[in-house]
């Protein structure tokens, strides 16, 4: 969880306690407004301290017990401002996978030049339906999301359209391991890696794999897109990081072109996605 957020979580807190603390009938003992509120005292100290994250209606709630309901626009303001940056997938995926889908597609149609690091997976806009399917079915059971795995199919083929627009460049790098990877079954695997080699060569976009057997100078880490040197999305188990400062960029750049050292291109990327290939067939 980045400091950032840390803060602005804690500063929420404060905001909360000082409501609790000036309610207009008379200070509220952190005790008398989780009985009001029907929640454990425990749940009230965690949002004062910023240990927890308030949910729209926990601070509609707090706003009211508090007598103070017209507070709730700022107190939503301050967790929109946060969760603008940390996206966790337990809000996000509310309502299924499509939306979230929808809102990657329209920040790469915003961006000109997209580098990518991925250790885990091929990236969306270069999947199969098949693939795609295969990943958003494991999160959608990972996460106990809405399951409405086909649209969200669609919407990140639609992202694809976006490999052909003259105006953009895609510069992605993938390390060997994701293209052995059984997130999904061999025979998808193997047309998804088909779809790897076909890339290589296209004007828009440059793709370098990282063999295993290449020297890092730094680990793999978690994947992550850069987006014009403006903004930077990466995510974890429970959440997804959206991230604009300055010094953040900076190091993922900085990340990118260290890992981009390790990279083989062209024939060379080709020789490696077919030796995965065959790993895969010879069994």
């Amino acid at each position: 969880m980045s400091t950032d957020y840390q803060q602005a979580r804690e500063a929420l807190g404060l905001r909360l306690r000082e409501l609790r603390l000036n309610a207009p009938d008379g200070r509220l003992t952190g005790t008398a407004l989780a009985h009001r509120l029907g929640w454990p005292n425990s749940k009230v100290s965690k949002l004062e301290l910023g240990k927890q994250t308030a949910t729209s209606e926990d601070l509609q709630l707090w706003a009211e017990a508090c007598g103070q309901p017209a507070t709730y626009q700022e107190l939503r303001a301050r967790l929109a401002g946060f969760e603008s940056h940390i996206r966790s997938w337990r809000r996000q995926l509310v309502a299924g996978h499509k939306p979230v889908q929808d809102a990657h597609n329209d920040a790469q149609a915003r961006s000109a030049v997209l580098r990518a690091w991925e250790s885990s997976w091929i990236v969306g806009v270069l999947q199969t339906p098949d693939y795609a399917r295969a990943v958003l079915t494991r999160s959608a059971e990972l996460h106990r999301s809405p399951l409405d795995i086909e649209e969200a199919v669609r919407s990140r083929m639609r992202r694809q359209a976006l490999l052909y627009d003259s105006g953009r460049r895609y510069h992605i790098l993938l390390w060997e391991p994701v293209l052995r990877s059984l997130v999904c079954p061999p025979s998808v695997l193997v047309a998804q890696l088909d779809r790897l080699s076909g890339v290589i060569g296209m004007d828009s976009v440059e793709l370098g794999i990282v063999p295993l057997t290449s020297s890092l100078k730094v680990p793999p880490g978690t994947g992550f897109w850069i987006y014009d040197d403006r903004q930077v999305v990466t995510e974890v188990w429970h959440a997804e990081m959206w991230l604009d400062d300055a010094d953040t960029l900076a190091l993922y750049l900085r990340t990118w072109k260290t890992l981009r050292e390790s990279a083989v291109y062209g024939a060379d990327a080709v020789n490696v996605i077919n030796a995965a290939r065959r790993a895969l067939t010879s069994h």
